[in-house]
């Protein structure tokens, strides 16, 4: 393994962002507030329109990707299958979900919502509806839209187009080849930036409820002193997870806390207004559906007010600086997924949990406040918002059990987030490798806690916002690109699709091997070491004579083998359009109970299955002559010349003229 995988543009000009925001915290600590403040004051009165605008842009296009013909396109080839069984696939969606803001703002915002509404009259009915309407749209389908765009860009591209899991990659219709220059340099360093702050965000939130927590549990005093302590301690631990390699640990312990997160909601909805939540649940999802359109599109333009700069437009920066996060999390476990089904499921499973999440929490608090603190839990929240959570369990049986149990979901949903928003920023860093050494990762969880320490201490809270909505700002205008590559993406592979159903309307091409052999085939299951032998004889000597061939015409053309993977690959790249890929693996499937083949010397059946850069179906080629599999390779390049043609002029007409 190498000792320093970077893509160097990217990891130094990321690194030189961060250190320019945490060089001001440390060389003007008086001032820092001041700066960031007016930077953050800046933008918002500047862009806040771009931000409201794009997050609708977002979701409008993830629903129209959903229907017709682009939903039925697939995260992968045309025969890929998904790697998650759906429900696993379905209680990951929800763990991404899951984490510090959820466990910092379920009773936070409904109450300061409900204490100080952006429009109703405060501590009343309305306000309460005004809460959780409020509540919903910020932590709803919105901000799923905006992961999904970045998770689909990333899966699409990713196994379809086998380009690297970078935000670069998803540019690929627009920019072909250059994205592997400056633009696409950029790109990624934004997609970073925009990770690295978001991150420090989150931490900052879990670091003033750890705090508030330990203060209510143990009597540890609030200040700035602990909560940097607080800091040292929990990205040390995030760092010897990662020194340890204890990533099936990490993943054990995000399991665990997804689970007592949940039996901690069920505690609030059985000890709280049962009866009264589920009511208000309904209630809850008809005031938000009767508000989306009109909350999506307004910035408060002839009533302008700093309610919305300070929770909606900081929310969807929020969201935009993590989406890489989540993206690539979300993008990793959903191969084989058709697009319909990514963000059908991606934009409603998530949010719909997020939903009755907030209802027992917030109608919960609400209830109380009105009732047995009469008041008192609004006064304490406006007071100190991460104090919320821990007042709230005072008025409920139990209270010093649920907040030391609220205490360590917070810590282990803070060292989890740490230590997977770092392998996230090195994987980008390095140009979408994942072999990376533990030392690179182990630095990007240094740096996002530095970061996050020394913006805490310059500014506090704002400061971190301030950082995040300054990133998100030029990632924003990356993720409406992403949205038009995608259009373009996928309008080209649906014309090669039908360009080549009218070329070649074969599916599969005619081995010509005889027929003794071919029954044999049938009648018997290849093992392994049968379909090695065959790509070392067969495929990879059919793949070189054709590349020497091209090479002759002028054509570049390579062939990699990899013998540990059981696969063989010839490359023709094209400067416009898609490269020219032919290849050849080695695919095991389980032989059933029953079957025809000879399975008395294994239970599985291995074949020679060819892959192509179009996505399209493959097909077990085992058998064919070096002759066969040449006529086979130049079948397939003829069809690549006519889906060429067909996709040059789709995207032509996709791209704007200059």
């Amino acid at each position: 393994m190498p000792k320093f995988v970077v893509n160097p543009p990217v990891f130094f000009g990321s690194v030189a962002i961060v250190i320019l925001f945490v060089g001001i915290g440390v060389v003007f600590p008086r001032q820092a507030d001041e700066i960031f403040s007016g930077m953050q004051a800046a933008i918002l009165s500047g862009f806040g329109w771009l931000y409201l605008l794009a997050v609708g842009i977002f979701l409008i296009a993830m629903i129209l990707l959903s229907f017709g013909r682009y939903g039925d396109l697939k995260l992968g080839p045309d025969d890929a299958v998904p790697d998650f069984r759906f429900l696993s696939w379905l209680s990951m969606l929800f763990a991404a979900g899951m984490g510090i803001g959820m466990m910092y703002f379920a009773v936070g915002e409904p109450m300061t919502h409900f204490a100080a509404p952006p429009e109703a009259v405060p501590l009343t009915i309305a306000a309460k509806r005004e809460a959780m309407s409020v509540t919903f749209f910020h932590w709803g389908i919105h901000a799923w839209a905006i992961y999904a765009v970045v998770g689909l860009s990333l899966a699409y591209f990713g196994y379809r187009y086998n380009l690297p899991l970078t935000i670069r990659s998803g540019l690929y219709p627009i920019l072909k080849e250059r994205i592997n220059g400056p633009i696409g340099h950029a790109v990624d360093i934004f997609a970073i930036c925009g990770t690295m702050f978001g991150l420090a965000t989150s931490l900052g939130f879990g670091v003033l409820q750890i705090n508030a927590g330990l203060n209510y549990l143990l009597g540890v005093p609030v200040s700035l002193s602990v909560q940097i302590l607080l800091v040292v301690v929990v990205m040390a631990i995030a760092t010897l997870s990662v020194i340890s390699g204890l990533d099936r640990g990490v993943r054990i312990l995000s399991e665990l806390n997804l689970s007592v997160a949940v039996l901690l909601m069920l505690f609030v909805l059985v000890v709280g207004p049962t009866r009264l939540l589920m009511r208000d649940f309904v209630q809850n999802i008809g005031l938000y559906l009767d508000s989306i359109l009109l909350r999506t599109f307004n910035i408060y333009a002839y009533e302008p007010r700093p309610w919305i700069d300070k929770w909606t437009l900081f929310y969807w920066a929020w969201w935009i600086s993590w989406s890489p996060f989540v993206g690539m999390f979300i993008a990793r476990i959903s191969r084989g997924r058709t697009v319909r089904e990514f963000i059908v499921a991606v934009l409603f499973m998530p949010a719909g949990f997020t939903f009755f999440w907030m209802t027992v929490f917030g109608n919960t608090a609400m209830e109380i406040d009105t009732t047995v603190a009469n008041g008192a839990l609004a006064k304490a929240v406006q007071a100190d918002l991460s104090v919320a959570l821990f007042q709230f369990f005072q008025y409920l049986p139990f209270s010093a059990v649920t907040s030391t149990l609220a205490v360590v979901l917070i810590v282990i949903f803070f060292v989890t987030s740490a230590d997977s928003g770092s392998i996230v920023m090195d994987t980008i860093a390095a140009g979408g490798r994942t072999d990376t050494p533990f030392l690179q990762r182990i630095f990007w969880c240094v740096l996002s806690g530095a970061a996050a320490a020394v913006l805490l201490a310059a500014g506090g809270l704002s400061a971190l916002q301030s950082a995040t909505i300054s990133t998100a700002l030029p990632f924003s205008i990356v993720m409406l690109v992403l949205v038009w590559a995608l259009f373009a993406g996928m309008k080209a592979d649906v014309a090669n699709s039908q360009a080549q159903t009218a070329a070649i309307p074969q599916a599969y091409p005619a081995s010509g091997m005889a027929w003794q052999k071919r029954l044999a085939l049938l009648l018997r299951a290849p093992d392994a070491r049968e379909v090695d032998r065959f790509l070392e004889n067969a495929v990879s000597p059919a793949l070189h004579a054709v590349a020497r061939e091209l090479q002759a015409r002028s054509r570049v053309a390579e062939v990699e083998q990899d013998r540990e993977a059981g696969m063989v690959t010839l490359t023709a790249p094209a400067d416009d359009v898609r490269n020219f890929i032919y290849g050849v693996r080695r695919v095991e499937h389980k032989l059933p109970a029953f079957t025809a083949y000879d399975a008395t010397r294994t239970n599985y059946r291995y074949e020679a299955y060819t892959f192509f850069s179009d996505g399209s179906r493959g097909y077990d080629i085992m058998g064919m002559s070096q002759e066969q599999i040449i006529n086979d390779v130049l079948a397939k390049f003829e069809r690549y010349i006519v889906q060429s043609q067909s996709q040059a002029s789709s995207l032509m007409t996709a791209a704007p003229e200059h």
